[in-house]
């Protein structure tokens, strides 16, 4: 086994080791399981070439993509303007009366709280105070202020993870699973919709960095073993014997001799002769089911299965899981990269309505997630901003109680950053005063992150309060720059990787200093 020119192990290199390794290697073992022991060490890590030309301490990071699909709009929220700042267009803007508008001690962010009353479109009562997060995440909040270049949802969604195309047509996703992945079974899983789904132009990198998309979060971890979950299943080395008897016939076959050399053939082999039984020994299916052992409706043990260890808190900060994907995504996305299975992880809602198991709230998504503002813009910005941040809340709580390793102190946040992807933001303009307004789409926006590794409590960029459009900033220092409303999606995309640690050294990326905490 041998290193590649440029310090990377092959794929294919990496999972016959990981075979070996479920073999019981012990030489291979420390190194190359995927083990928290083994895996994630500075010296490990450098040695399978995966964060070789990382910054800093050369250890993995993680990015979370929130797919806000249809258009979160940054006045709604962060940067909301007050009708007593706008003037006398105050009337005719999004603008908010001045009591629903709070300003919080020492940071640049506002919070909004829409009454309860202004939901009628949406019928249930949401907590739509806002004031709690940004309180609580302030510090690790930055937003960036943004000119798109469509308002068409698949192509601004893609955009929004690819900075149009800034470097090769690489996504995001794919540049962190690239530096930080190589040494991770399943580097970039993918639950997002539209846009945020799909995968870079750039077809030379390395098959491992597309996503491995995953349609339901909750059942996706069942297909992650071929032999177990199957009642009365034959013992495992009978199952071996006969994918081994498998394999030897597949490759004398007359379709096997003569597409053995056919990229997509050798492709299959690597995953299910060598990749499928390295998934199989680390026992994924079980260590990332959320479902509860509930016989009879769920009889778990009675196929050999059990609920992950992480399972009983999981189901109470998301009891929602079966029936609102959200919830269901964000638990998978956690034990996706504890268990060190994942860089990367996309969640999201979908257009699709969703029900929630509360009498009293009986939507968990409602059509067209923020895009429910061509109806009514405030309450579906209310709504589905507090749904973003729920479930944001949550995720972090849950990374700052993960240890990062048994070493430093740290714990998986102080490693991780959330990416907030909004398309694009929504038209300012409102009739004279009224609270019940539809909108449509506009390329003025921002962006909003959160990570210790940001420079946090910050907003790059700025808003005109008599137009509530924002204006951009300068990407390496950070200054704001009134007036300028050019396209700046490659700063964004390149403050990202910055903060993050990626080598962009020949993408001709922007400096983007200015969006890392020093």
């Amino acid at each position: 086994m041998s290193l590649r020119d440029n310090g990377r192990l092959s794929r294919r290199e990496m999972l016959k080791a990981l075979s070996l390794c479920a073999a019981g290697s012990a030489t291979l073992g420390p190194l190359l399981t995927g083990c928290r022991d083994g895996l994630n060490t500075p010296e490990t890590l450098e040695r399978l070439g995966g964060v070789r030309h990382a910054r800093l301490d050369g250890k993995p990071r993680f990015l979370i993509v929130v797919g806000a699909a249809g258009g979160a709009s940054i006045v709604d929220s962060l940067l909301a303007v007050r009708a007593s700042e706008a003037g006398a267009n105050a009337s005719r803007l999004n603008t908010f009366p001045d009591e629903q508008v709070r300003g919080v001690d020492g940071s640049p962010f506002r919070a909004v709280k829409v009454s309860n009353q202004m939901l009628g479109t949406i019928p249930q009562w949401v907590n739509t105070d806002q004031l709690p997060f940004v309180r609580k995440h302030k510090d690790s909040m930055l937003v960036a202020t943004s000119v798109g270049t469509s308002v068409n949802h698949a192509i601004a969604q893609k955009r929004s993870i690819t900075g149009n195309a800034a470097w090769r047509g690489r996504t995001l996703q794919e540049c962190v699973a690239l530096q930080h992945g190589a040494g991770f079974p399943i580097p970039n899983v993918n639950m997002g919709m539209g846009g945020y789904s799909e995968r870079g132009t750039d077809g030379s990198l390395p098959s491992y960095c597309y996503g491995e998309v995953v349609s339901n979060a909750s059942f996706w971890p069942l297909g992650l073993d071929g032999g177990k979950g199957i009642k009365d299943a034959p013992p495992r080395d009978v199952v071996e014997m006969a994918r081994r008897t498998r394999n030897t016939l597949d490759s004398q076959s007359v379709f096997g001799r003569t597409f053995e050399n056919a990229a997509a053939l050798q492709r299959w082999n690597e995953q299910r002769i060598v990749g499928q039984p390295a998934l199989e020994a680390k026992d994924l299916i079980n260590r990332l089911n959320v479902l509860p052992d509930q016989p009879p409706k769920m009889p778990l043990t009675e196929y050999g299965l059990s609920s992950s260890p992480d399972g009983d808190r999981l189901r109470t900060l998301f009891p929602d899981y079966l029936t609102d994907p959200v919830q269901g995504q964000a638990a998978l996305a956690f034990l996706l990269l504890k268990y060190r299975v994942s860089v990367t992880v996309t969640i999201g809602p979908s257009f699709n309505v969703a029900v929630g198991n509360d009498e009293q709230a009986p939507i968990a998504n409602p059509p067209l997630a923020f895009d429910f503002s061509h109806t009514d813009h405030r309450a579906g910005q209310a709504f589905m901003w507090a749904r973003v941040m729920d479930v944001v809340d949550k995720l972090i709580d849950l990374l700052k109680a993960e240890p990062f390793d048994g070493t430093t102190g740290e714990s998986m946040w102080d490693r991780t950053l959330i990416y907030v992807a909004t398309e694009f933001g929504r038209t300012r303009s409102r009739p004279n005063d009224t609270m019940a307004f539809s909108t449509g789409h506009d390329l003025n926006n921002g962006f909003l992150m959160l990570s210790p590794m940001l420079k946090g409590n910050t907003v790059l960029g700025g808003i005109d309060k008599g137009t509530t459009l924002t204006y951009g900033f300068d990407p390496r220092t950070g200054a704001p720059r009134p007036g300028k409303v050019e396209t700046n999606e490659p700063d964004i995309f390149s403050g990202i990787l910055s903060a993050l640690g990626v080598d962009t050294s020949g993408s001709g990326l922007p400096d983007a200093s200015a969006f890392v905490r020093t």
